[in-house]
């Protein structure tokens, strides 16, 4: 699919009709909007709410190498701005959406199919996250390797990207998902997906500002009494984080925890400049997964925070998160 079928044009409003003898002709055949922007269709990247939808468009520049556009807002409800500057993790979503919308649009991965991310990696310049006058666009250059296929169908592949805003690169990034067809994944969560697992009760939050949160609902650790260990507290009406039903806990309120844990470790006003997260399995919605966070050793520019999540003493996500040396 080319993202000309997401452009139109449209007929200017207030246009006249002008009679020619027993024709009417309409001036709006001359007087039309040039291409308009919209959103990429909210199925193609997993969203149920095209509010929550970044990308723009794309197009295929080389056989596996596309540029992709997106907005950012000036406010989010959930990534909030921060001393003026766009949520870190706002450039990971992104990042996301880029690899559904090629699998889908590009690939031909039909709707329905299920993704599993298997890593993300993503580093932001703070000097282009500041929040501007409009809303930030962006130019997004991804460049897909690593292609796998089953049966003359996409299984997945890596993907790599450089985020640009106004020129100046804003953040760069990468992934790798497999797809799954949905008889298969039926299959292989059959248990899940019957609701054997009761869902766990919420949990209470940890204090909002130790997390770097305002708002107690946002807040993804609960505290169980012990430093650097916490719950991951999972609130299944969460209107970003669960947007839509899942069976599972997504792999964003995973990335979400990793920078509420580093918060907590580091210190208030952190801002995260790099997350590298690799997902073991699916982490479940029936039983407790701890998050625990270990301070690795400071650099002259850079601290850096080991945060880990492990359920039923399986290991379902290892991320490294870095932030600026704070002074002194």
């Amino acid at each position: 699919m080319s993202a000309n079928t997401l452009r139109a044009e449209c007929a200017t409003p207030g246009t006249q009709h002008v009679e020619t003898g027993h024709r009417v002709a309409t001036r709006s055949a001359v007087l039309r909007y040039p291409s308009l922007t919209t959103t990429v269709p909210k199925e193609f990247v997993h969203r149920a709410s095209v509010a929550e939808v970044m990308l723009t468009d794309w197009e295929r520049r080389e056989d596996h190498r596309f540029v992709v556009t997106a907005q950012w807002p000036r406010s989010h409800s959930f990534f909030t701005t921060a001393n003026g500057c766009h949520d870190p993790l706002i450039a990971a979503e992104t990042l996301r959406q880029a690899g559904s919308l090629l699998a889908h649009a590009e690939y031909g991965v039909p709707l329905g199919h299920h993704f599993l991310m298997w890593d993300l990696s993503l580093t932001v310049l703070p000097e282009h996250l500041s929040v501007g006058d409009a809303p930030a666009a962006l130019d997004i250059d991804v460049v897909c390797s690593d292609i796998k296929t089953r049966r003359g169908s996409l299984a997945g592949f890596r993907y790599a990207t450089v985020m640009r805003r106004a020129g100046h690169v804003v953040a760069t990034g990468g992934a790798s998902f497999t797809c799954v067809a949905p008889h298969v994944y039926q299959r292989l969560r059959a248990h899940r997906l019957s609701g054997a697992g009761a869902q766990l009760p919420l949990t209470a939050p940890t204090a909002p500002q130790d997390v770097g949160r305002v708002s107690p609902t946002d807040v993804v650790l609960s505290p169980i009494g012990q430093r650097d260990r916490w719950q991951l507290r999972v609130d299944t009406r969460h209107p970003v984080l669960f947007e839509h039903p899942v069976d599972h806990i997504p792999g964003m309120m995973l990335l979400e925890a990793a920078r509420q844990a580093t918060v907590a470790t580091l210190g208030e006003g952190v801002t995260p400049l790099s997350v590298i997260a690799e997902f073991s399995r699916y982490a479940e919605l029936d039983a407790p997964c701890v998050i625990e966070a270990r301070r690795l050793p400071r650099t002259e520019h850079e601290e850096a925070v080991e945060v880990t999540g492990h359920q039923d003493g399986e290991q379902v996500v290892r991320s490294t998160v870095t932030a600026a040396a704070s002074a002194g």
